[in-house]
């Protein structure tokens, strides 16, 4: 299928050329191409300077027309004011603003730039009701996107 091909081409570039801090888990696709593990670390000079997180990719078979469905995953979820203590994120790009022409590397991209330019290492307001109530997905909440700002 065509999603397998893009995938694949999406693979290589990770491996071949990963963004800063990021390192696909080889383990995570040895038996699928639809899930990934995608290890981040924290940027230097950031509040998140030296933490390790890890990164869920899942894909549907309407990728990439379908946005991937990522969040954090793992025992170390980042404090931040758009990171959910569930590991879901708040990032316009993941539902609403999704296109076609992103991909895994531009995902990660925007998700290194939203922790490295925090100032406060906080949950977002709404964490504790947000994390009881919400769908198991992420990508099936209405986010409602207070700022762009941290």
């Amino acid at each position: 299928p065509k999603v397998n091909k893009r995938l694949q081409k999406e693979l290589l570039a990770l491996q071949n050329d990963p963004p800063p801090g990021m390192t696909l888990n080889e383990k995570s696709v040895q038996n699928t191409i639809t899930q990934w593990i995608v290890d981040m670390e924290g940027a230097s000079g950031t509040l998140y300077e030296g933490e390790k997180f890890q990164l869920l990719f899942k894909f549907s078979s309407r990728y990439p027309f379908d946005s991937p469905q990522v969040m954090f995953t793992g025992d170390n979820i980042p404090v931040h004011p758009h990171v959910y203590s569930n590991g879901h994120i708040c990032l316009s790009i993941l539902t609403e603003d999704w296109s076609p022409a992103l991909s895994v590397q531009s995902v990660c991209l925007s998700i290194i730039s939203m922790l490295s330019s925090c100032k406060e290492k906080r949950r977002p307001p709404d964490n504790s009701f947000y994390v009881r109530t919400c769908n198991k997905n992420p990508k099936k909440t209405k986010w409602w996107y207070h700022d762009d700002t941290c």
